[in-house]
């Protein structure tokens, strides 16, 4: 095991699937810019953005109903100081909104993704978006639908690319037999190993599909956060919470030798688990994108993979990754 690191950050591109555009690894996602996980300053948010960009750093990926489009706003301030070519957007839609915020269901219908295009794209502040994606499959709307819908405006030259989220095997199938699918942006990390063993990660390598991992820190459980909306995460309850920290209390060791904090182990052990997977990492401040482009230096060895796979193997976390609610919902877990 190697105790010292290289922390100088170098961008590594991948690229997401087989017809996919090539972007760096790690990604920034966009969410918490919104305040989803605490209060945010927007001049902050704009400086992080430019720190990631500035590093060479590409894929930015955010939803439209991150903050009601806030986040999009955000993003199109910082691209509005720099060329549109130094950032590739990966976009969410569907998500439907009450005027407090809370989610209220998901919306994939063909007329619904040219309007909720065109606002993505006044948001941005740019003619097109690199991935345009449904949030969720809209149980009552075929994906075939969906799918058609955003082809159109990838020949229309507003879409670059079609991206999927959160669904299973079958699903990606038809999608995939409709049009080229770039990536499927699903949960991944230390404590959401589902895809290893649902046949989701291998049908995506099968159909030529890249994968963009979110969660990537757990929801904050691997850099120690809890409390706030998290609350609201079966794993952040009561015992669940003790026996998940637990759990990753078993691999400090292996961070502390490569000198790297959890979270960047975390990202560092997504990035490893191939190269048509890339790791997406929320942050809202110059100083949390810098600690995530570091992790790039970490190298974890076989023998560092082999002990995270004995502590943390496929369904040892405790809890839900969603309330039972949103996991109804998933079509990834059906």
């Amino acid at each position: 095991m190697t105790t010292t690191e290289d922390t100088t950050y170098r961008p590594t591109t991948r690229r997401l699937g087989d017809t996919g555009p090539t972007v760096t690894s790690p990604g920034l996602g966009a969410m918490s810019l919104a305040g989803v996980y605490g209060p945010t300053d927007d001049a902050e948010s704009v400086r992080a953005l430019h720190a990631f960009l500035d590093a060479g750093s590409t894929l930015i990926d955010t939803g439209d109903f991150y903050g009601a489009g806030h986040s999009e706003l955000l993003i199109g301030r910082a691209l509005a100081e720099r060329s549109r070519e130094d950032a590739v957007l990966s976009v969410k839609f569907g998500a439907t909104l009450e005027p407090g915020g809370m989610p209220t269901g998901f919306d994939a219908r063909p007329e619904r993704v040219a309007t909720s295009l065109a606002y993505s794209l006044r948001r941005l502040g740019t003619d097109h978006v690199d991935i345009y994606r449904p949030a969720r499959l809209d149980p009552d709307v075929p994906i075939e639908e969906t799918v058609g819908a955003i082809q159109e405006q990838v020949e229309a030259g507003y879409v670059r690319h079609i991206g999927l989220s959160e669904v299973g095997p079958e699903t990606l199938r038809r999608a995939a037999a409709l049009a080229p699918i770039s990536d499927l942006q699903i949960e991944y990390s230390l404590l959401s190993r589902e895809i290893e063993g649902n046949g989701i990660l291998a049908t995506c390598r099968e159909l030529g599909i890249g994968v963009t991992a979110y969660g990537v820190l757990a929801k904050g459980l691997v850099a120690g956060r809890t409390g706030g909306a998290r609350e609201n995460f079966p794993r952040f309850q009561g015992e669940n919470l003790e026996r998940n920290r637990a759990l990753l209390e078993q691999v400090q060791g292996i961070a502390a030798a490569h000198g790297a904090s959890m979270a960047q182990l975390a990202i560092a052990w997504v990035a490893a688990r191939g190269e048509d997977i890339v790791p997406l990492v929320g942050a809202r401040r110059p100083d949390q994108v810098t600690s995530m482009l570091e992790s790039g230096a970490v190298h974890l060895e076989a023998e560092d993979l082999a002990r995270i796979d004995a502590a943390l193997p496929v369904g040892a976390a405790h809890g839900e990754r969603y309330p039972a609610a949103f996991m109804a919902q998933l079509d990834s877990e059906h």
